[in-house]
């Protein structure tokens, strides 16, 4: 089962991926994630935990990075799994904002309805969250 919600922010990618390198503050701009932490830098190869604003503390490992452009993070619990796409595509005025979950396992049919419910209601949020700091940071 895959997710996704875009948004366009008057701002270049830099800008925006700053914010997301900036892990111990994803919970200021995202209201799903109540603490998120890297042990190292936004790089294939970390790891963390991620604990959201509803539900248990989860690992998360940073798969992919390609530097003001994209990264993905997968968290695995036993039977679930679930992948966080970032993509930043450059636009003629601004920057288009992608963010794409895909959720599978044997669990993904308890979990699946529930959680895409809780997705299609906070990612538009969070979006927004992340235009208006994108966007505040770019005009100082």
């Amino acid at each position: 089962m895959q997710i996704e919600h875009k948004i366009t922010v008057s701002t270049t990618p830099d800008v925006i991926f700053r914010i997301y390198e900036d892990v111990d503050n994803w919970h200021t701009w995202d209201p799903d994630t109540k603490r998120a932490f890297l042990n190292g830098p936004l790089q294939p190869g970390s790891s963390g935990k991620l604990t959201p604003a509803k539900g248990n503390t989860v690992p998360m490992r940073v798969t992919e990075v390609v530097k003001n452009r994209s990264f993905t993070v997968e968290s695995k619990i036993p039977l679930f799994r679930m992948i966080f796409e970032h993509e930043l595509a450059p636009m003629t005025k601004g920057t288009e904002v992608i963010h794409r979950i895909t959720l599978s396992g044997p669990l993904l049919f308890f979990l699946g309805r529930m959680l895409a419910k809780q997705i299609n209601a906070g990612l538009p949020v969070t979006l927004q969250n992340l235009k208006r700091l994108a966007e505040v940071r770019s005009a100082v």
